[in-house]
Parts: C-alpha cells; sequence; structure tokens
C-alpha cells in the first residue's frame, strides 16, 4: 500500500510549499523510492486552462494532456517523472464530478453534502493518484492557506485520511513563516504557532513543521516550537533563503527530513544517491560567464507566466556552462518603435513564446524579422512558430496580407488557420489540441541535429495550426519544414536555410526540459546565442 505526505501552509501564502513538496520527493526518490506528486487547487475553475496568466502564471501541460498549475512544472523537473490528470485536482473539478453523479442518481435520492460525498470524492482522488502510478509514496501539496474557506474540505479529507490510516501511513508537513523583526532583531515564532492552532482546530496535527526563515533557526527557538506545536524538536525543519532553489533539498538532506519521513513509515532507510544533484548546484553557484536572450512576450509583467520556458533557458545555460540573463520584452512596446537595434544590441538570442490572441502580435513579428535579418539565433515556440510563418510569408513569399485566422477571421491569406478538429468548439475549457503527440523529424536538418532521432513526442497546447495549401510556397523560398506529424499532416517544426540558427516548433519543448538534462531546442539555442555573443 502506498504512503501517504500532505504538504500544508500556514501564515501567509508563497511559502514555497511546492518547492518543499518537491524537494521531499526529489530526497525519497534518492533513496530508491518511487515518489508520485499531486497538487490540491481550492479555485472553483475546473482546471487553469481557461484563466489569465496575469493572475495565474504559466498553464504547465503533462503529457496525457492535463492543463495544470505551475507547481508541476516544478515537480516534474524535480523529480523528473511524468505526471498525469490525477496531478491536479481544483475544487471545481471535485463539485463538478459530485454533481454529475448526482445528477445519474448514483447517490440514490440521499442529500448530497460536503461530508461525506465531497470528502470522499477527494479522498478519491489521492487513491487514483496512488493506484495509477503504482508509487510508494505520493506527496499531496494543499493550495492557498490554512485558515482560507476554500481549503476546508481538503482539509477535512485528510483528517479522515489520517483516522483510517494511522500515522504510519500517513504525515504532515506543516509549512510556516518564522519572520525576522527588524527593530528588535530577532526571529518571532508566534505565526508559527497560531498556524499550527489553526490546523489543530481542523484536527490535524502536523508530523514536521518547515520554519521558512532569512536564517537558521537556533536550538532555543526550536525547542520553542517543539514546546507549543507538540512535534520532536528534529522535527522542526529549517527552510533558509537560498541564492538558488537547488540548495533546498540538500539543505533538507542535511537536517534528515527524508529520514524522519521513512521513520514515521516505517520504511528502509536506504543510502541516498543523491551526488548528481549536489553537481548540479555546484555547477550553477559557479558559474562565471553571461549570455542575454530576449524573451518577447505580453505578459513579460509577471515573469511566471513563463515559468517553463525561463527554466529551460537556464537548464540549457547549465548545460553550456553560462548563466542565462533572460531581457524581458513587452511585444507591444515594439510595435511603437521605428528602429529595434538599440533593444536588442545586447541581445545574443531573440526567443518568441507562446500565447493566444492579436495583442502584441505585430510587435512580435518585428522581432521575428530582426533576428532573422540580422542573424541572430532565433527559437519560437507554438506561437511564435505561428508567426515566424506569418513574417516570412509576408517578407520573403510576396504575401503582404498574411495572418491567422484567430487575429482576422477573414484574411486574404490564412497562413495560419484553425485546425479541423477544433471547428464548431464552443467550450473553450479543455479542448485545444493538448499532451503528447508524435512528430516525425527530417534527416539532414537542424531538428535532426538537435534530436538525433527520427522520431519524438512531444507536448501540445493550441489551436490554430500551418495551412499545409502555402507549404510549397514557403518552401520554394528557403522554409524547412523538418518536423511533421504525419498522422494529421501538421507541421511542427519549421527552420530556414542560409541562417545561423532559426527554428520554431508548434509545441512547448519547455515541459519536457529538466535542470540536469536540457531539452535538445534549447540545448543548442543557447550553444548558438554562446557563439553569436
Amino acid at each position: 500500500m502506498s504512503k501517504f505526505v500532505f504538504v500544508t501552509g500556514g501564515v501567509v501564502s508563497g511559502l514555497g510549499k511546492g518547492i518543499t513538496a518537491s524537494s521531499l520527493a526529489l530526497l525519497l526518490k534518492a533513496r530508491g523510492y518511487k515518489v508520485f506528486m499531486q497538487k490540491f487547487d481550492p479555485y472553483i475553475n475546473v482546471d487553469p486552462g481557461t484563466m489569465s496568466p496575469f493572475q495565474h502564471g504559466e498553464v504547465y501541460v503533462t503529457a496525457d494532456g492535463t492543463e495544470t498549475d505551475l507547481d508541476l512544472g516544478h515537480y516534474e523537473r524535480f523529480i523528473d517523472e511524468e505526471l498525469n490528470y490525477t496531478s491536479n485536482i481544483t475544487t471545481g473539478k471535485i463539485y463538478q464530478s459530485v454533481i454529475e453523479k448526482e445528477r445519474k442518481g448514483d447517490y440514490l435520492g440521499a442529500t448530497v453534502q460536503i461530508v461525506p460525498h465531497i470528502t470522499d470524492e477527494i479522498k478519491s482522488k489521492i487513491y487514483a493518484a496512488a493506484s495509477t502510478s503504482g508509487a510508494d509514496i505520493v506527496i499531496t501539496e494543499i493550495g492557498g492557506t490554512i485558515g482560507d474557506i476554500e481549503s476546508q474540505a481538503f482539509i477535512e479529507s485528510l483528517r479522515q485520511m489520517r483516522n483510517e490510516l494511522g500515522k504510519e501511513n500517513t504525515l504532515f508537513v506543516h509549512a510556516t513563516l518564522v519572520p525576522y523583526i527588524y527593530g528588535s532583531n530577532e526571529l518571532k515564532t508566534k505565526p508559527t504557532q497560531h498556524s499550527v492552532i489553526e490546523l489543530r482546530g481542523m484536527g490535524i496535527q502536523p508530523d514536521l513543521i518547515v520554519c521558512r526563515s532569512p536564517e537558521e533557526l537556533n536550538q532555543h527557538l526550536k525547542e520553542k516550537i517543539s514546546l507549543f506545536c507538540s512535534v520532536p524538536t528534529e522535527n522542526v525543519i529549517d527552510s533558509i533563503d537560498v541564492k538558488n532553489i537547488f540548495w533546498v533539498p540538500l539543505n533538507y538532506l542535511k537536517q534528515g527530513m527524508d529520514e524522519l519521513v521513512l521513520k514515521q513509515f516505517k520504511l528502509p532507510i536506504t543510502e541516498s544517491k543523491i551526488k548528481y544533484w549536489q553537481d548540479l548546484v555546484n555547477k550553477v553557484d559557479n558559474l562565471k560567464e553571461e549570455v542575454e536572450i530576449a524573451l518577447v512576450g505580453k505578459y513579460v509583467e509577471l515573469h511566471d507566466a513563463y515559468l517553463s520556458v525561463n527554466e529551460s533557458l537556464k537548464h540549457a545555460g547549465y548545460a553550456n556552462n553560462v548563466r542565462v540573463k533572460v531581457n524581458w520584452i513587452n511585444s507591444e512596446d515594439l510595435e511603437k518603435m521605428d528602429s529595434l537595434d538599440e533593444v536588442f544590441k545586447t541581445t545574443s538570442g531573440i526567443l518568441v513564446p507562446g500565447g493566444f490572441g492579436s495583442r502584441g502580435i505585430e510587435g512580435k513579428i518585428k522581432a521575428i524579422n530582426y533576428a532573422r535579418t540580422h542573424n541572430i539565433p532565433f527559437l519560437g515556440i507554438c506561437l511564435g512558430m505561428q508567426l515566424a510563418v506569418i513574417e516570412f510569408a509576408r517578407n520573403v513569399c510576396g504575401l503582404p496580407n498574411a495572418s491567422s485566422t484567430e487575429f482576422n477571421e477573414v484574411c486574404k491569406d490564412p497562413i495560419i488557420d484553425l485546425m479541423a478538429e477544433q471547428k464548431g468548439i464552443i467550450n473553450k475549457g479543455g479542448t485545444l489540441r493538448l499532451g503528447n503527440y508524435d512528430c516525425k523529424i527530417k534527416e539532414g536538418t537542424l531538428a535532426f541535429e538537435d534530436y538525433k532521432i527520427l522520431e519524438i513526442k512531444e507536448r501540445h497546447r493550441h489551436r490554430y495550426e500551418f495551412n499545409n495549401k502555402y507549404k510549397e510556397l514557403l518552401a520554394s523560398k528557403g522554409m524547412v519544414f523538418s518536423g511533421i506529424n504525419e498522422k494529421a499532416d501538421l507541421v511542427e517544426i519549421i527552420e530556414l536555410k542560409n541562417h545561423p540558427h532559426f527554428i520554431a516548433c508548434q509545441f512547448h519543448p519547455e515541459f519536457k526540459s529538466r535542470p540536469t538534462r536540457p531539452h535538445p531546442l534549447f540545448n543548442s539555442f543557447i550553444r548558438e546565442s554562446i557563439k553569436h555573443k
């Protein structure tokens, strides 16, 4: 039977529950255990797929096509395991499922209530994660902060699971804040005490308390938290500020966090094979060279909107022994400029990521044109590929009216058009082309040089595609269609001849990049950007 770890947070949001959960999972995996991760989000949206990036950050997509919270990106990057539809559960999903069952008569006329029907549904999602993954240990993060009305049903479900399964099969990690008060110049434990009181009032006694603070807690403070929160002193864990998040698992390892979990679960404490992560941390801390990449988007005010792209650039930097400096450029600003020389004067590579809607599009096209005509390494992702094709059609193929029906339904030359299976769809949520699809790579291309294999699978999230009616014309002018989904006859990768490095893809390679294993397209992009520098 699987063991279950539940990670909750108190005092304030943004304490790093996701990083704590990911770090613990990494440490347990390093001990040889099969680990699976899950996020409960208290909002009533069914999933984040229709939420604004300004509010929620990026939408992460799993291999099976589930649109999820960005924390799942942290999970996959840390533990290097593919997650699935059981990994991101929202209040909206829970209520939707219960209401559907009620409408079908599954409850045999009973009055449907929060307890037991909603709580049973929540528990079923936790057990589903265990059964689909076959994991030894399932780690579930509860979004929000203890005391929020939205998360009360989730907390009650976890209380029931502890009651049903006992301490040998369930473990609660509670992340709290220990603030430093300037003036008195001391760390204060009272917020942590009140947070635990709140949690106890909901029937849950935490087993480990993770204290986010700017510096390590001394023994006196740990003993104080231990006394007032009823946990052993060694179960009070420091979570200090670090210069890069890869240090967090090593800090927890030093304090024996993974051993404490295994002891409570009565599981063998095997040797930790963590050297690969220590090597990564040492490399990241000692990077000397820097390369500047211009990321041209329309959500750049909130960097989390491009979180996986940003992380993937860093991963490729590590592999090429450079620190990547991202220059965040708002594409709308470019639309007002006559010359982009000043904007890109220190740029070694230009990246245009995915997105939706017409706002800022012409600015992105100007950036792509600048990369093409100035021989600057370029990587386009999803919408970035579509705009690269439009730019080429307009400025090389003599089609000044080339556009996408996403921006102009009656455009004269719809280089990008709605996918056939998307026509007639009204609901926006969960209806995009999502998840893993096959792609056949053409030999002798830049894409083949990057991947070094003929067949790949990549994750998608789009509704529009390249219009194959224009393929012959663009190919005659020097565009190479180097990746094709043969089943749907869909263009997946394009590149240009007679350019140092110009490549773009319809899929989202950033979802498969890992700190110790960068994605091939990002790796070659950074490598060529270093040469251009």
